[in-house]
């Protein structure tokens, strides 16, 4: 349907707004495109002066790694079906097989089979397939791109960078399982509350995201002496087993739920508002408790919201450094924290690509959360822009 010629934008104004949509999306995806060129390429391409080099990787072609044309034209093809499945088949498998009132574990589930497999037939079927192929091949299969996997080698095994990956994760699932928990029901209860209470309500939550304003330095600060002094305030409850929470997980998510929960709430309300009370009112009384229809007619319809809200929770968990970096020993510290230490020590040119690779690899589970849930976002997001 077309618009009216009242409404429809000149031609101009039209080239300009997708021009400059093109310039800013290229400006903020090439320290990306070109940092994870540069962790795949030996250090002297890696730092080379020549563009080109960087690209292309001819000291790392001569050292015979690299990719064929053979290979370029099958990885290419591979990650397209791979993004193809991601936006079609996935979100098909997980409405059919989960039920209504589990679709956030649901997808969670999916999300982490679809990657592990992803990883298993990028990272270890085609690599020795496409080599057996190359070597038949000829000129065909000589390589003609630089490409080596040996800095991702070296960060995730020789360095162990996989144990900050799962503090990462413990820390990040902890924080979004916590916040949503509290938020859902939270939301739901300021959402449905009286005028009266939702006043004060109100205010409460004016003066909580008045504290998530301020800088998590001094939130920290003030969390600092009981998380040391733990063991001693526990002892008269647990005994000689009172834990110290500093330098663990458990302490991080207290913190990062603490500051994030009052913008979570707040969310949440929002998302709630815009649901009908008639839905609320037709399930009590086809004879559900107030929980019953939260949980088993309302909630199904909330799940853009919830994973709107989560996703914003994930990104403060997963991308947070300074309460990690304060809170955090050596042996639980998470990845970003960690990358910060790569680059800070004084490091060869081998060790720099090796940090660049580390840097990359924080990267991909992000690309593949928002393109998972990509559709349920802007739903949710949507959603509570307008009230309805």
């Amino acid at each position: 349907m077309s618009l009216p010629k009242s409404m429809q934008q000149p031609m101009a104004l039209q080239l300009t707004s997708v021009g400059f949509l093109a310039f800013w999306c290229l400006i903020a995806a090439f320290p990306i495109f070109w940092i994870a060129v540069m962790s795949f390429k030996d250090p002297i391409d890696a730092f080379a002066s020549n563009p080109l080099s960087v690209i292309f990787g001819p000291e790392t072609v001569a050292t015979g790694r690299g990719l064929s044309i053979v290979s370029i034209v099958v990885g290419i093809a591979f990650l397209w079906y791979t993004v193809h499945l991601a936006l079609t088949l996935l979100p098909k498998m997980v409405n059919k097989y989960t039920p209504p009132h589990l679709l956030v574990p649901g997808w969670i589930i999916g999300a982490l089979v679809f990657a592990i497999g992803f990883l298993i037939v990028f990272a270890g079927i085609l690599p020795p397939v496409l080599s057996a192929v190359n070597s038949i091949l000829g000129p065909l299969g000589k390589p003609i791109l630089g490409l080596t996997t040996e800095h991702y080698k070296a960060v995730w095994v020789e360095n162990a960078f996989y144990e900050n990956f799962i503090n990462s994760m413990i820390v990040t699932v902890g924080v979004v399982t916590v916040s949503l928990t509290v938020g859902t029901l939270a939301g739901y209860g300021l959402a449905r509350a009286g005028s009266a209470g939702s006043f004060i309500a109100f205010w409460i939550l004016i003066i909580a995201l008045v504290f998530r304003a301020l800088p998590h330095s001094v939130l920290v600060a003030g969390y600092l002496p009981p998380f040391i002094n733990s063991a001693e305030i526990l002892s008269p409850i647990l005994g000689d087993a009172a834990p110290t929470l500093y330098g663990k997980p458990w302490a991080v998510i207290a913190v990062l739920v603490s500051i994030n929960q009052p913008f979570t709430i707040w969310m949440l309300r929002s998302f709630f508002q815009n649901i009908p009370n008639e839905l609320d009112e037709a399930a009590r009384v086809d004879g559900c408790t107030h929980f019953q229809a939260f949980r088993w007619v309302i909630m199904p319809v909330m799940w853009p919201g919830v994973i709107t809200t989560g996703l914003f929770s994930f990104l403060l968990a997963y991308n947070d450094y300074l309460v990690c970096s304060l809170l955090l020993d050596a042996q639980n510290q998470t990845m970003v924290p960690a990358i910060a230490g790569y680059f800070n020590r004084e490091t060869t040119t081998t060790d720099q690509v090796e940090a660049v690779a580390a840097a990359v690899s924080i990267i991909a589970p992000l690309f593949l959360l928002i393109m998972i849930f990509q559709r349920q976002i802007v739903s949710g997001l949507t959603a509570g822009a307008v009230k309805g």
